[in-house]
């Protein structure tokens, strides 16, 4: 590989090299970092917060204390019990709308591309086994992303950060609910900042 002398570039060229490298290192810069309560409205979070004295009522161990059981009564009647509302809230942030942020969580796959390796739809959730082993989180806690680049997962006990831009926009399908969704810029591996 031969090495190129700087006084060879032409300095239009050393000029637009440095803008795409300064206005990448901004943008990077530029996501809000967003927890996952900030996700839900003060209303919902105020009856997570303070759940009704029913629910220290229930017998350890008995269906009833399946957070299941829980949220299949949720869906069956909410009735005006905040807390039941607030286990199946579609309800969202509205400011975070068009939003870039970034967002740690556990993914979910939906969709592969045509390779079959790389995920390109998913659901991103604020624990593992969210959607997979026990009943999804409310949907306002459900972030359904696209990646259309697309990525391998290695395993899905690893969090990731998400970046892209945020919508408040409904997604169903038969896995889960979300009330948000993202169009994902990149992806990294979660670490602690």
């Amino acid at each position: 590989m031969a090495l190129v002398s700087l006084r060879s570039i032409p300095t239009y060229a050393l000029v637009a090299l440095l803008l795409v490298l300064t206005s990448t290192a901004f943008a990077q810069g530029n996501y809000q970092t967003v927890e996952w309560t900030d996700l839900i409205p003060k209303d919902d979070l105020e009856a997570f917060l303070n759940p009704p004295d029913s629910i220290n009522e229930i017998k350890d161990g008995s269906d009833a204390d399946k957070i299941a059981s829980q949220i299949k009564a949720a869906l069956d009647a909410p009735g005006d019990d905040p807390y039941q509302q607030a286990l199946v809230s579609t309800k969202v942030i509205a400011e975070f709308d068009g939003k870039a942020i970034r967002i740690p969580g556990f993914i979910v796959p939906l969709e592969f591309g045509v390779d079959r390796h790389h995920i390109t739809k998913f659901f991103l959730v604020p624990y593992f086994g969210a959607c997979i082993h026990v009943p999804p989180p409310p949907p306002n806690q459900i972030v359904y992303a696209e990646f259309k680049k697309g990525f391998k997962l290695s395993s899905l006990y690893d969090p990731f950060w998400l970046y892209g831009t945020i919508k408040t926009t409904i997604v169903e399908n038969d896995t889960a609910t979300a009330a948000y969704s993202i169009e994902v810029d990149s992806i990294r591996p979660y670490t602690e900042e």
